[in-house]
């Protein structure tokens, strides 16, 4: 298993498509100051929680502040059994930028 990219735009096309399970690996202040729409925070203590408590066949989002941390969650959860994860070209940072907020 393995994830793929999104862009930005993609991302706003999938959200209007379907349920997407979004996930946001910045820390606590950040994703308070700031986040996706739906968004959960993904961290140490709630990561075991999602794998086990989530379809493995859902479309999972990971996000983080630029698009790099969110590559490697993204692999782990591929890794996990999860069939469609995507990794957030250039992060929120993007995401905020592009006024989809």
């Amino acid at each position: 298993m393995t994830f793929q990219y999104l862009s930005v735009d993609q991302l706003k096309a999938l959200l209007d498509e379907q349920d997407v399970v979004l996930l946001d690996t910045r820390d606590e202040a950040s994703y308070q100051a700031g986040h996706i729409d739906g968004a959960s925070r993904l961290d140490d203590r709630s990561v075991s929680n999602i794998v086990n408590n989530t379809d493995k066949a859902s479309t999972v989002v990971v996000v983080c502040y630029h698009g790099h941390s969110s590559q490697g969650a993204a692999n782990y959860l591929a890794d996990q059994g999860f069939s469609d994860v995507y990794s957030l070209d250039g992060g929120y940072t993007a995401w905020a930028s592009s006024n989809h907020d």
